[in-house]
């Protein structure tokens, strides 16, 4: 693979990953000072600030860890099967800003980041046996959508 092409590559890689943040946030930016701002939220509840920056870090890390496995062999059924379940696992997570922020569903949202979790952990798992620094760079995902998940869930529990 030439060096430019490699380049490419990961630039792709990081923006297809952005892009999933993007469009949560069409979901979310409008929400923040209405419908959120109005939600009960538990004590451990980061300051809105932070999640910006949280996110745009996961999915560069995302992005880095996909180039990782993007970059190997893409006939070989094991590289194709952890890009379908890592495309699985981007779209939850877009839809999961999507349940929680656009439709306003608190439940959906709580059960939908028990499956984001999940595939998460499928595919650190399938990126790990191809690439170790692929499954690595995945386990703060992995952490943030743990600490999210009972975030969700509390606030679920609280405005119910």
């Amino acid at each position: 693979m030439s060096k430019d092409f490699s380049i490419l590559r990961l630039l792709g890689s990081i923006i297809i990953c952005q892009l999933a943040g993007f469009i949560g946030s069409l979901f979310t930016v409008p929400a923040i000072p209405t419908w959120y701002a109005q939600l009960a939220k538990p004590s451990f509840n980061p300051p809105n600030w932070l999640f910006m920056p949280v996110w745009l870090t996961l999915y560069l890390l995302m992005g880095i860890s996909l180039y990782l496995i993007w970059s190997k062999n893409t006939k070989q059924v094991e590289v194709k099967q952890a890009l379908v379940i890592f495309a699985i696992q981007l779209v939850l997570n877009a839809l999961w800003s999507i349940v929680f922020f656009g439709l306003h569903s608190l439940l959906g949202s709580s059960l939908l980041i028990i499956v984001l979790w999940i595939a998460i952990l499928l595919t650190i798992l399938r990126f790990h046996k191809l690439s170790p620094p692929a499954g690595y760079l995945l386990i703060p995902y992995l952490l943030w959508v743990t600490f999210a998940s009972v975030l969700t869930w509390a606030i679920y529990l609280l405005n119910r």
